[in-house]
């Protein structure tokens, strides 16, 4: 008996095609009341980068305080119209859809080219920099919509085996690391409380009192943030920055970021409220550029969210489908005039693995939020009106959990195999390495090392070769469809066999019960 005990002990951890411990995956939905604050939850998490990104660009167009508060709104309203589309007919994943990063480099190519960056007025340039953004925007949403609808993500994503799938979905989570701990320092006496205060909630809180009960882990970010924000909100009253300089008093105070007062009581985004869209072809296929990178950072998110859900591995035609959705989510952004593209949100996928629930209705209540305070302007403004390093802080935490899920995969590979560690290492060193120097390059030279005389093929290669998560996802993929084909082992290797199961919908009784649509939905949006 004691010797089987022993043996017992040492035996490998099985491999698990859904993850144990989460209270409620996909398909099950906690109480209303906990499904009200979860949502809400989730909506607070999504503020970063949707405050963010308008944050970087309106004033850069032009616009004032009024015009950034508008765009936030704008952005929110049709996150909340994008994460229902998504969570509906789309990938049916618990997934926020909301701002890119990857828009924001071909919008700044946009913003400082020579035909506006002239212009006088600052609200003319402002309307007439956002129209030549919308239109670069939606004529970039043609690609990820096609290449879903049509079914070749489908075709794409079949090729991919765990091995190849480790570095895109790890660095989905590690690539947007700038957005963590660099921002947080901006104002570290928030930021770093805020990240202490995180993990003691979602991590010791639980073992120190006892309980069984899941209230730490649970709304951890929410208790997080609120005392951090009351204890930024002392700081700033007790005049604690009235002799900083500018710069720590926009990252630290808590009444600089003008949004409060500039936002409306009540205001109905609508499309083309900046006037016609125009589009540069230029403009245009740098946008695709970005398009692209959303598609593969998407792909990693949907990845994540099935792990955090509890669900089976995302079969390519249900990631397909999501992806023809994304490319809808990125036409809308277009036309109503976010400024911006959409991507599945990393941060809202990480918050999954906190609180442990992976219900897509509480997304759908977050998305309830988006819209509900995209209209009620000021009430929303108070919201946005956050610190963005106590974000970054919670940041830390959700990317981690995100660059977790994909380590997760590495049960399925043979770690004892040279052609494992070699596709594994290279593209994950590769995946930091060439988009940290194509960003050195451009704030070195004012332009990216791919400089030849089309501008949309220059910015289409910055904006591709800057991802972490695209180059990695490629390097993998050629790696693995390549090296050491003709070997019997390579396919056990990369664990392709445990996948085989879910390469079509109807192959695992448990895909159609996670991923099939409403009653009725089927016959109008087929797995494809």
């Amino acid at each position: 008996m004691a010797e089987s005990k022993a043996t017992d002990e040492f035996q490998p951890h099985p491999v698990k095609d859904q993850l144990p411990n989460v209270d409620y995956c996909l398909n099950s939905s906690p109480p209303w009341p906990e499904a009200i604050l979860l949502g809400f939850q989730h909506y607070v998490v999504m503020l970063g980068a949707t405050v963010m990104i308008p944050t970087i660009l309106v004033p850069q167009m032009g616009g004032s305080n009024v015009e950034k508060a508008e765009v936030i709104q704008t952005v929110l309203f049709v996150a909340g119209l994008n994460t229902l589309l998504q969570t509906l007919v789309g990938s049916r994943l618990p997934v926020v859809i909301g701002g890119s990063y990857a828009f924001i480099i071909p919008a700044i190519s946009i913003i400082f080219s020579d035909k506006y960056k002239t212009i006088s007025d600052p609200l003319e340039r402002f309307k007439k920099t956002m129209r030549a953004i919308q239109g670069a925007v939606m004529f970039a949403s043609m690609l990820p919509a096609l290449i879903g609808f049509l079914g070749l993500w489908r075709i794409v994503l079949r090729f991919l085996s765990p091995i190849s799938a480790v570095p895109l979905v790890t660095l989905t989570g590690l690539g947007l690391f700038e957005f963590g701990f660099p921002q947080l320092a901006t104002c570290i006496e928030i930021g770093l409380p805020a990240l202490i205060l995180l993990v003691f909630f979602s991590q010791y809180l639980s073992y120190i009192i006892k309980s069984n009960k899941a209230i730490g882990p649970r709304f951890a970010v929410l208790l997080s943030i609120v005392i951090v924000w009351v204890y930024a909100e002392i700081l700033t009253v007790a005049g604690a920055y009235k002799h900083s300089s500018s710069k720590t008093q926009l990252s630290c105070r808590t009444d600089r970021s003008g949004l409060i007062g500039a936002a409306s009581w009540i205001r109905f985004p609508y499309p083309f409220q900046w006037g016609r869209p125009t589009l540069n072809v230029a403009n245009g296929f740098a946008m695709l550029g970005a398009a692209f990178v959303a598609i593969i950072e998407s792909t990693g998110t949907f990845m994540a969210a099935a792990k955090y859900g509890s669900a089976t591995p995302i079969p390519p035609s249900i990631a397909s489908r999501g992806v023809g959705w994304l490319g809808i989510s990125i036409l809308l952004d277009g036309a109503f005039g976010t400024g911006n593209g959409s991507t599945a949100s990393v941060e809202n996928a990480g918050l999954l693995a906190v609180n442990r629930v992976g219900s897509r209705r509480v997304i759908q209540v977050s998305a309830g939020f988006m819209l509900f305070f995209s209209v009620l302007g000021k009430f929303g403004a108070v919201l946005a009106s956050i610190p963005l390093p106590i974000f970054a802080a919670i940041y830390c935490v959700l990317f981690a959990y995100v660059a977790s899920a994909g380590l997760g995969i590495l049960q399925l590979c043979n770690l004892n195999s040279f052609r494992t560690k070699f596709i594994l290492g290279l593209s994950l060193f590769m995946g930091l390495s060439v988009p940290q120097y194509f960003n050195e390059f451009l704030l070195i030279n004012g332009h990216g090392p791919v400089h030849t005389n089309s501008d949309a093929f220059n910015g289409m290669m910055q904006v591709i070769f800057s991802s972490p998560a695209t180059v990695a996802a490629i390097t993998a993929l050629l790696l693995d469809l390549t090296l050491g084909r003709e070997d019997s082992s390579t396919r056990r290797d990369s664990g392709r066999h445990w996948w085989e199961k879910f390469r079509t919908f109807d192959a695992d009784s448990r895909t159609e019960e996670f991923y099939s649509l409403p009653a009725n939905l089927d016959n109008y949006f087929p797995p494809l």
